[in-house]
């Protein structure tokens, strides 16, 4: 090879690799870290700290549609949720209605992109109907701590609420509808369940139909939105708008559904694509 095509050539290499040493660096990852507690089928961690329900498959869409997107899930309670926010441990959290203690706190909040209900669950016996649950505090009352409850006016504070109720608190679903089972009125004479929990329940346990009497009163109905923190990484805006890709090619509509849960009326023509 002439002398001079050498020259050329490795002065053409040494430019390449001069511009690649001043390209930008990739584009770093958005950080967010999740908060979640147990609240299936919508929320749930398993075992091994996975987040489980249709947190966990949303949380699954969001990074396969979003490659420089990292999310870390904080597993927290119902109760200690407000306080590790507030200790700045998460920086999201999904699926809260904004009557849920919210809206005086630093956050933003996206528009609701789901949608719930709670019943009241008593059990099946000789000559009790629906007008059982026509005034649930004159019965014991088995609930879930730190959960907001309509026939209590939204409060949580186990004190104040055993002071005004019969109420007995735990932290599953499962136990409660099983005391409700056992026949121990002392204890347990309604329960107050998702519908969405309870359908699950009953799909997996179909012989509890004849067993449980199921209001046709609602305790509650809630929108459910994204919550995020003023100063974090990331607005509510901008985690709905990660939600977009899922929404277009209706991911996310399968993701609601295949738990027994509903997106707010209007939501999907009224989604705005970025």
């Amino acid at each position: 090879m002439p002398a001079i095509y050498r020259s050329t050539r490795i002065l053409a290499l040494l430019t390449g690799a001069l511009a690649l040493c001043w390209l930008p660096a990739a584009f770093p990852k958005t950080e967010i870290t999740v908060g979640a507690y147990y609240f299936p089928p919508v929320a749930d961690i398993n075992h091994n700290h996975e987040p489980q329900g249709l947190l966990g498959d949303l949380i699954d869409g969001l990074e396969a549609a979003n490659d420089d997107l990292d999310i870390r899930v904080f597993y927290t309670s119902p109760k200690r949720r407000y306080l590790d926010f507030e200790a700045g441990l998460y920086d999201v959290i999904f699926f809260e209605s904004a009557d849920w203690g919210w809206s005086d706190r630093e956050v933003t909040m996206s528009r609701p992109i789901l949608t719930d209900e709670e019943l009241y669950v008593a059990l099946k016996k000789p000559g009790r109907d629906l007008s059982f649950f026509e005034d649930i505090s004159r019965h014991h009352i088995v609930a879930m701590s730190g959960y907001h409850y309509g026939f209590a006016e939204l409060e949580t504070d186990t004190q104040a609420l055993q002071a005004k109720f019969n109420i007995e608190f735990s932290d599953s679903h499962s136990r409660n509808l099983q005391l409700i089972k056992a026949d121990r009125p002392s204890i347990a004479e309604v329960a107050i369940i998702s519908r969405s929990y309870l359908q699950m329940h009953l799909s997996e346990n179909p012989e509890d139909w004849r067993k449980l009497l199921i209001s046709d009163k609602l305790d509650q109905s809630y929108q459910l939105r994204i919550v995020a923190r003023k100063d974090g990484p990331v607005t509510a805006t901008d985690v709905l708008n990660l939600m977009a890709p899922l929404v277009a090619n209706g991911s996310y509509r399968l993701m609601v559904e295949k738990w027994g849960l509903q997106m707010p009326q209007g939501f999907l023509t009224g989604f705005d694509l970025p």
